[in-house]
């Protein structure tokens, strides 16, 4: 795995930190904070994409950057915020991240 592709996993993995900061931000007395983490998750995200975009295509890492993101928002909100997890919740985000793997390893 090259360095470009860490920093597109890693980018995906930040790309979490934003809708979690804005679901903190609904909080009040948490506003502030949230719309802080969330533009801090932001922006190392949307760097560490730059970086990556400089050897894969931008069309592979957008794919790739959001299905991380958007899996592991699923599984956060699962986990943390009481979001359903029903068999097909699951199996939907199963098709995403069989979406990145295939784009991996296409690439």
């Amino acid at each position: 795995m090259t360095l470009s592709w860490i920093y597109l996993m890693s980018a995906g993995l930040l790309e979490i930190g934003w809708p979690v900061g804005l679901k903190m931000a609904q909080v009040e007395g948490q506003r502030v904070v949230g719309v802080i983490v969330a533009l801090m998750f932001m922006f190392g995200s949307g760097y560490l994409l730059w970086l990556a975009q400089r050897e894969i295509p931008m069309g592979t890492s957008y794919a790739v950057w959001t299905g991380i993101g958007a899996a592991g928002t699923f599984l956060f909100g699962i986990l943390f915020y009481g979001d359903a997890a029903s068999l097909g919740r699951f199996f939907g985000v199963g098709l995403i991240l069989a979406g990145v793997v295939t784009l991996k390893l296409t690439h």
